[in-house]
């Protein structure tokens, strides 16, 4: 039953007046004290006896995923933004250029809305918050219904956390007993959006009127070439491909092989877990998976393990296998196994050349998941350059298991993040990995220099010389 806007706007307003009260309480803190609270706030999200009845509490409530893999996914990405942002200046002058006779100065944005989507919900509300912290504003987190208790138990831990060093609590709040009302308000009334989850609620948030920063919609590609190590792709695939029963927007999707070695590549594949489905199978497949008349996604199958799916299409899956594989020729409305499945399912297509590699990514991603994520595992450092130039995707991962590296790993350079950036092809503002960076205001400080005005033969050249 839907909220009375207007009960559902007085308790928004009340929860803003209270985080904006302790964000001014902070809004002068200095980058030694943010910085130790922002710290002590990720201990209390990784410290063991918390996780780990943290990550079993998740598992229950959602009734997604796997509790072992969410408790690393926790201990990656909260210990991960931590240390992306030790050392680093979000406190007064964050920049000086003598030459241009320009400083920067950061300051916080005020009270961030924060989404909080049912797929990530452990990791997220503390990657967010110690986001906030960092750069001196307050949070407010907006759980998926279906997490609400687990997002409750987030922010306990942290305002606790907040009260034992004598810092405000109402830096951090949840919203209770969440509503549509109740998050459409919180977009409406906060300073900005950081909006991680659905499409529908990423175009809710950048529709609000608010400034946001949105994540797109994950499908992610990934090709592998007649170079690969196919062991070893294989076992990364699966890993990725499996990770918290296919939580993450980041998982493959879509596996596209190169034709010569497309056979060996499926027993690689099999060889760690994953299942060929044949025609009948297939068909019974997509009747499971989709709603045949509202061509919408099960949600009983989201985030299951291979054998409930396998199960619930009656399908009989072998024992030992993890993951189901799809093979199809199409992309597009005809064809749902092209587009984001949020399961352990993976497409399979077959390429013939580089071209037709390049084509099938960027027609499985536009037909859905713009703007998000590719991968390859090749030694071809020639096809790895023309992929880069050619695909519209933000991110390339270069022999890594997608779902693992998109959004910040151990074992490469990218941000540790919940959320990840798709441009204008998402319908994003940003194709970054969004970080503690991007919740803060700067004001520039301009000096008056000697003129830098260029003569217009230092401008033009020889070119004012072609009429």
């Amino acid at each position: 039953m839907a909220e009375d806007p207007k009960i559902a706007a007085k308790y928004i307003t009340g929860l803003v007046e209270r985080a904006r009260k302790a964000q001014a309480k902070i809004e002068f803190a200095t980058q030694e004290m943010v910085d130790g609270m922002a710290t002590r706030i990720a201990w209390s999200g990784v410290r063991p006896d918390f996780a780990t009845s943290y990550t079993k509490f998740c598992e229950e409530e959602i009734r997604m995923g796997y509790q072992p893999h969410k408790y690393a996914k926790l201990m990656t990405k909260v210990k991960g933004a931590l240390r992306d942002m030790k050392g680093k200046k979000s406190v007064g002058i964050v920049e000086h250029d003598k030459e241009k006779g320009i400083i920067k100065i950061a300051k916080p944005m005020g009270v961030v809305g924060a989404l909080i989507p049912v797929t990530n919900g452990e990791a997220t509300p503390f990657v967010k918050a110690i986001c906030a912290i960092k750069t001196r504003n307050a949070i407010i987190m907006a759980p998926h219904p279906r997490a609400q208790k687990t997002n409750n138990m987030a922010t306990a831990q942290m305002r606790k956390t907040l009260k034992k060093h004598n810092w405000p609590e109402d830096l951090i709040i949840g919203i209770e007993d969440i509503s549509v009302e109740r998050s459409k308000e919180l977009m409406s009334q906060c300073d900005i959006i950081v909006a991680t989850g659905g499409a529908g609620m990423v175009r809710a948030a950048f529709s609000s009127g608010t400034p946001s920063q949105g994540v797109g919609a994950g499908n992610s590609v990934c090709i592998v070439d007649e170079t690969a190590d196919l062991k070893d792709a294989a076992d990364k695939i699966m890993r990725s491909k499996t990770f918290d029963y296919a939580t993450s927007c980041s998982t493959e999707n879509s596996v596209i092989i190169q034709e010569d070695v497309y056979n060996k590549m499926i027993k690689e594949l099999e060889a760690v877990g994953g299942y060929l489905v044949n025609q009948e199978e297939k068909k019974k497949l997509q009747a499971t998976m989709w709603d045949p008349e509202k061509g919408i996604l099960n949600r009983d199958i989201v985030a299951q393990p291979a054998e409930k799916i396998a199960k619930l299409a009656k399908i009989n899956l072998p024992k030992g296998k993890t993951f189901i594989m799809i093979p199809e020729t199409g992309v597009g409305k005809g064809y749902p196994f092209s587009g984001e499945k949020l399961s352990v399912t993976a497409t399979i297509y077959k390429w013939k050349t580089f071209d037709d590699a390049i084509d099938l990514v960027n027609r499985i991603t536009s037909f859905s998941g713009p703007g998000h994520s590719c991968g390859i595992h090749t030694f071809d450092e020639m096809r790895i350059r023309e992929l880069s130039h050619k695909v519209r995707v933000s991110r390339i991962m270069i022999r890594q298991p997608q779902c693992l590296a998109n959004s910040g790993a151990w074992t490469n350079g990218m941000p540790m993040s919940m959320s990840l950036g798709c441009g204008s092809w998402g319908g994003n503002s940003t194709t970054s990995n969004i970080t503690w960076e991007h919740m803060l205001n700067y004001t520039w400080v301009s000096y008056p220099i000697p003129s830098t005005q260029p003569t217009d033969e230092e401008l033009f050249g020889t070119i004012m010389d072609e009429d």
